[in-house]
């Protein structure tokens, strides 16, 4: 097996894609749009990005692969994955899609690229040491393909990270203090642009990134869900500064101006539609989507959004 490692980022995706060709949109489906309680209907952090032919993951969250699986979408077919940074509700499905998507038949044959910030590739040769007996026992016994859990991790830098076949995608920093660095997405192709902001506070970085994007997918924590959890009040102060309010992303959606903007890593998990979107229209007024679990998001000439279990209108 190879020693190299794997680097987690989160992106910002803009994506150049002409408008009259048609399969050229950028295609997002929301993974996992939750947190770190363990529930059933918002798995943990994850976004599938198709685009130019090609598939990645930003971020792997707890139920990744499963989600994976509900679509249909092979493991094989994942070009690779992009964390925004290394907080464990953004990580922990890693070892599950790296492993598990190497062995379920058909199984991955080919060297995974993995990058994100500084420590990705720290992280990633200790999963390697962590499950070195398991992966000696697949190649040897059962005939994995060797190439297939190969991971070329790298720890990235703000700026260009993929650039390729009218494809861009830019990392940024945003302010997830004391969390450094930690990375936003910009996706460009074919005149598309699509950001995904990552875990952070209200990132002037993230506002002159996001500056006309057809879709920013944004994070965003409702205080009023922790004093309906329970949470104390100064656990719920400390969580809630590392993240962005309703009104506080209005803000940044008015300064940004979005085709469409969407929440997701929707903290907590047990936020409704009246703890979000009343509070986000005090400074806001363009549309706006709450993501679930397996929505799906086509950014071309029309961007049009799909829920699961029902049809586009």
């Amino acid at each position: 097996m190879s020693g190299r490692n794997v680097t987690s980022i989160i992106l910002v995706l803009t994506v150049l894609v002409p408008a009259v060709v048609a399969g050229q949109d950028i295609k997002l489906t929301l993974l996992g749009t939750g947190a770190p309680p363990p529930v059933m209907n918002r798995f943990g952090p994850s976004i599938l990005v198709e685009v130019g032919g090609r598939k990645f993951l930003f971020d792997a969250g707890r139920g990744a692969l499963q989600r994976l699986g509900q679509l249909g979408v092979r493991w094989q077919d994942v070009d690779g994955v992009f964390f925004t940074h290394l907080h464990s509700d953004h990580v922990v499905g890693f070892p599950d899609l790296w492993l598990t998507g190497w062995l379920v038949s058909p199984g991955r044959d080919r060297p995974l690229s993995v990058r994100g910030p500084t420590g990705t590739r720290n992280m990633i040769s200790h999963l390697e040491r962590a499950y070195e007996f398991d992966i000696r026992f697949r190649v040897q016994d059962d005939r994995a393909a060797p190439d297939g859990v190969v991971v070329l991790a790298e720890d990235l830098r703000e700026g260009v990270v993929l650039e390729e076949g009218g494809l861009k995608i830019t990392a940024f920093e945003v302010d997830h203090e004391p969390v450094e660095p930690a990375f936003g997405y910009r996706i460009d192709y074919g005149g598309r642009s699509v950001v995904l902001s990552g875990d952070t506070r209200a990132s002037p970085n993230l506002i002159r990134h996001a500056q006309g994007v057809d879709l920013l997918v944004h994070e965003v924590a409702s205080p009023e869900t922790f004093q309906r959890a329970g949470v104390g009040p100064e656990r719920a102060r400390t969580v809630i500064e590392h993240h962005v309010t309703p009104e506080q992303a209005g803000a940044v959606f008015a300064k940004t101006n979005p085709r469409l903007a969407v929440y997701s890593h929707i903290v907590l998990p047990i936020a409704t539609e009246d703890d979000l979107i009343p509070p986000t229209r005090k400074t806001y007024q363009g549309r706006v989507e709450i993501g679930e679990d397996l929505m799906v998001i086509e950014v071309g000439t029309k961007i049009e959004v799909r829920r699961p279990g029902r049809p586009s209108p």
